[in-house]
């Protein structure tokens, strides 16, 4: 069982061959906590209409205690400044101040008598045991007070403390109140991407077009999207063209553009044309619902550093017990009397409510994954975002994740004689014959040529004859003339003569370049460079990993050379190339042991999931498989590098808000407690307000130690990253 104080849910898991729902319901109400049944209901769309009525209710309950204990505490200043005159002393001030508290303590105040009981019966103390205990101390000592009761033969004394112990409540309730609507602001960024799918899609069915519920779409309907509508589910194009903004999945602002054959995501926005697609994943199985649960799972469970908050907390309430306990005493033997004895003893009690403490990691954690869900980045666990946050060598494979995973045509070289129409750039004349010879291969290099000619808006005739020869090359007749497209061994094959180009084709070797030679009718006539290209965004990301502090290294299955090339453009010192696939987790357990901190792996390829379930931190690119994806533990949605820098800011942001908070919930018991219990009452020089710690000062700064918590989480959608 996993039990989250800043989303107040607790996950069970349970064998349900072994338990019924209705059985775990009765021991749930049996330990004493309420169920919500969510039947009829989506569970966000419950939770939701939960929180809402405990807002309503902590506002009412609230304004109700505002609406007693004012006039309470400003009868009891009238009564001390001696406003009230010759009625200060009449018998009916102390009842009418009884009349006023008893609503709030036992109305406004029910929820901590309640939690109290509820955390005794099962063996444990919690904020309520203390709240109850404090504010009772002073209410039910300023009974017998009011009806004239005695001590043995000593008076109690005159003046009574309901006051102290309304506003007490009151001020409390207030911190309880700020704290749930802080609290219901943390999760918004999931409530967010719930609302981005439409209720409906237009699907076609029969050949006529209807408007259904979206859960009605199946697997396999076809679905129009018209321009400015949301994609309801995920899917590939069929026909029509547009440009789609996938922001709320991959958190890059620019609209991607989609043709037959792209796929699409649900709640993604349609910007331009209009086109139809053929649904694949529906319902709990889209994009957008797997973030939802994925962020929700990593909400809900818990971080390291939360389980030693959790330990602290759960010796914290008896040791505060026993200091207020020990601070009446040693009041009481001074001599100070028995009501300021019980004043330091309420004091104490007040201000040690340990409810910061337990806010203060999962508030964080809350806030840091929403807003990482918001920019794209999904991580898998509260572990993994505590744990990024310590990386120290980050481990980058190239193709994929530097590269962008095929090949392009970087180069064009023209020779000396280039047939055609000199009017035309002789290199463009070169990847004209190229890409009319290649343009019914298959092969990974040919659709790299017939892709940057269609690119340049190229356009040849069909070949009336076409050989592909493996691993050597291609030959073909377009328009009359023979053209041969591969290595250089292949065009001599067919009577060409490399040796004039040949210093260029070692050059373009040089830089870590495929060379695809082009002859024309027997004639050698240029060169094509093709490689695997960096992407554009790859330096920067590199950059900005080095401003981190980290150390980089690339790991690729390629060739030294190649690797080398990439390494040296982009400003890597260390890599690991020939590495195959089956060696690559070996390499990245070997690079742990030599690190000397946590390792971080990025990859994106099925090759890819053994390093990336090895290292300390896998990070898998979301344009790679599925198979990455579900081995990593952090998910960039988009295919740009960068975002690895962002996701460890955004860790170690979060991280330090968790300190701070930390800090505060400690700062404010640790200094506080002594101060309520008088340590400073004997230094005169200090004003009154520090020598004497009022409980109701007690209580306005413990219920300020939980804004200030959550408070401080919720800066972390603004931070920088």
């Amino acid at each position: 069982m996993e039990v989250n104080f800043a989303t107040e849910r607790a996950v069970v898991r349970v064998l349900s061959n072994q338990v019924t729902r209705r059985e775990l319901t009765d021991a749930v109400v049996d330990a004493g906590y309420g169920v919500l049944e969510a039947e009829g209901l989506e569970t966000a769309d419950a939770e939701a209409r939960a929180r809402a009525e405990e807002i309503r209710r902590q506002t009412h309950r609230f304004w109700t205690g505002v609406g007693f204990a004012l006039p309470l505490l400003l009868l009891s200043m009238a009564r001390d400044l001696g406003a009230l005159g010759p009625w200060a002393d009449r018998p009916w001030v102390n009842w009418l101040m009884l009349a006023m508290a008893v609503p709030v303590q036992f109305y406004v105040g029910l929820d901590y008598y309640v939690g109290g009981w509820k955390a005794l019966r099962n063996r444990s103390a919690n904020m309520d045991v203390l709240v109850a205990l404090g504010s009772s101390a002073a209410f039910f000592y300023s009974v017998p007070v009011t009806v004239g009761l005695t001590l043995g033969t000593t008076a109690l004394g005159e003046h009574v403390y309901f006051e102290t112990a309304a506003v007490i409540i009151t001020l409390i309730k207030l911190g309880k109140l700020l704290e749930v609507r802080a609290k219901g602001r943390t999760g918004e960024a999931i409530r967010r991407l719930m609302k981005l799918t439409p209720e409906t899609a237009r699907v076609i069915r029969e050949g006529r077009e209807t408007d259904v519920p979206v859960d009605e779409v199946g697997v396999d309907d076809i679905v129009l999207v018209r321009p400015g509508d949301r994609v309801p589910v995920d899917g590939i194009v069929l026909d029509g063209r547009s440009t789609v903004d996938e922001s709320m999945l991959t958190g890059e602002s620019m609209p991607v553009e989609k043709g037959p054959g792209g796929e699409v995501a649900g709640g993604t926005i349609n910007k331009e044309g209009a086109f139809r697609f053929r649904a694949t994943r529906v319902g709990s199985d889209t994009a957008l619902a797997r973030i939802v649960h994925l962020v929700e799972e990593a909400q809900g469970s818990k971080a390291p550093i939360q389980r030693l908050a959790d330990r602290v907390a759960a010796v914290f309430v008896p040791i505060v017990m026993g200091v207020a306990t020990l601070t009446f005493f040693v009041w009481l033997a001074a001599g100070a009397g028995f009501t300021p004895a019980l004043i330091r003893l309420v004091a104490v009690l007040v201000i040690a409510c340990p409810c910061a403490l337990g806010l203060a990691t999962p508030t964080a954690i809350m806030v840091g994954m929403g807003r990482g869900a918001e920019m794209g980045i999904l991580f898998r666990s509260s572990r993994t975002l505590e744990l990024a946050h310590a990386i120290r060598t980050v481990i980058l494979d190239k193709t994929g994740t530097l590269t962008l995973g095929e090949p392009r045509l970087l180069e064009v070289v023209a020779g000396a004689s280039v047939p055609g129409d000199g009017a035309v750039p002789a290199e463009d004349r070169v990847l004209h014959f190229a890409a009319a010879a290649e343009q019914r291969s298959e092969h990974p290099l040919a659709r790299a040529v017939v892709g940057a000619a269609t690119e340049r808006g190229m356009t040849s005739e069909e070949p009336s004859a076409f050989e592909a020869v493996p691993g050597r090359g291609v030959q073909a007749v377009v328009g009359g003339r023979r053209l041969r497209v591969g290595t250089s061994g292949f065009l001599a094959e067919g009577g060409s003569s490399v040796a004039e180009m040949e210093p260029r084709a070692r050059a373009l070797e040089a830089r870590a370049l495929t060379v695809l030679w082009v002859a024309v009718d027997g004639t050698a006539v240029g060169l094509l460079g093709v490689a695997d290209a960096i992407k554009p965004e790859a330096r920067a990301a590199v950059d900005a990993l080095r401003e981190l502090g980290l150390e980089l290294v690339m790991i690729t299955g390629d060739n030294r050379v190649t690797a080398e090339t990439v390494a040296r453009e982009l400003g890597i010192d260390r890599i690991e190339a020939e590495v195959r696939p089956e060696q690559k987790a070996e390499a990245v357990e070997r690079l742990r042991r030599e690190a000397r901190g946590p390792v971080a792996m990025v990859g994106d390829g099925v090759n890819d999931a053994p390093a990336l379930a090895v290292a300390d931190v896998g990070i898998a690119m979301g344009t790679g498989t599925d198979v990455a994806m579900e081995t990593a533990g952090v998910t960039l949605m988009r295919g740009d590098p960068r975002a690895v820098a962002e996701a460890i800011r955004l860790s170690r942001a979060t991280m330090r808000t968790i300190r701070q908070n930390l800090f505060w919930a400690f700062f404010y018991n640790v200094v506080l407690i002594p101060v309520a219990a008088g340590a400073l009452y004997p230094i005169r020089a200090l004003p009154m307000l520090l020598r004497a710690l009022h409980p109701i000062l007690a209580a306005f700064a413990m219920a300020l130690s939980s804004v200030t918590v959550v408070t401080n989480s919720l800066r972390l959608r603004k931070a920088k990253l």
